[in-house]
């Protein structure tokens, strides 16, 4: 089924550009928060720049220190998982080598 994407209706459309442009989270955040693609979401924004004759970079700037923010909060997320998968992996070795005794 390629070619078959999602519809949203103009009004959500607008609405969502409006929180992009207003809100202090990153564009990707808010497409992760809406459920819907980032890309679609960078090329809604893009059209309406386009449309509404606005600087590429007005919107970048605005938000680099919320994007930074959200950036360190990524490495913190991330490096809290890969704690946690490298304490899971340790109790796997233990456990299969505790089943592997048992089977001799």
């Amino acid at each position: 089924m390629a070619g078959k994407g999602k519809h949203y209706s103009q009004e959500f459309k607008d609405s969502t550009i409006q929180l992009a442009l207003n809100s202090e989270k990153s564009t990707y955040k808010i497409a992760q928060e809406l459920d819907i693609s980032d890309k679609t979401l960078y090329a809604w924004l893009r059209a309406y720049k386009q449309k509404n004759n606005l600087q590429s970079n007005t919107i970048r700037s605005y938000k680099t220190k919320s994007s930074t923010e959200s950036l360190e909060e990524e490495n913190r997320r991330l490096r809290k998982e890969l704690k946690d998968v490298k304490i899971e992996k340790e109790i796997l070795k233990k456990a299969a080598a505790y089943f592997a005794k048992e089977t001799l």
